[in-house]
């Protein structure tokens, strides 16, 4: 593994880093691990929204993002969430506590498009999506930054 923190790869602080760290990582791939925490910005009675799953995913791309960013010596860009296709989630909420393994896999990546097969593993949880992003180059990511 590439010893750096899930902090340090996403362009995210405080409590929107939902991620607690990178399992697995390749070229084309990353798995990450989360701890869901009721407690944060989107907890209600002890849980937080299904929904919440395409964040832990899009974290996961950006991660992966950042950690070919890092292991080139580069920056790391900004990125953003286009679109998600096919959500599939088998409940309407992940549980205080529950630990979530999100496995990302890229499929297409062209000219700063990108399309991942996502998926969400835990206790009785399974989710699976694609995702579309868009990262610019460094050049446009400085302009939005500014």
């Amino acid at each position: 593994m590439s010893g750096f923190a899930i902090r340090e790869l996403l362009p995210h602080d405080g409590k929107m880093v939902l991620l607690e760290r990178v399992i697995s990582f390749d070229e084309n791939s990353m798995t990450a691990e989360a701890v869901v925490r009721a407690a944060g910005l989107f907890g209600r009675a002890g849980t937080v929204p299904a929904w919440l799953g395409i964040e832990y995913m899009a974290q996961t791309v950006a991660a992966h993002s950042g950690m070919l960013c890092k292991l080139a010596g580069k920056p790391i860009n900004l990125g953003f969430l286009l679109g998600t296709r096919r959500y599939f989630c088998n409940v309407s909420s992940f549980a205080d506590g529950a630990v979530l393994s999100i496995t990302t896999k890229r499929l297409i990546q062209d000219q700063g498009l990108g399309v991942f097969d996502c998926r969400i593993i835990g206790d009785g949880v399974e989710v699976s999506a694609k995702l579309n992003v868009y990262q610019p180059d460094s050049k446009l990511n400085r302009v939005i930054t500014k």
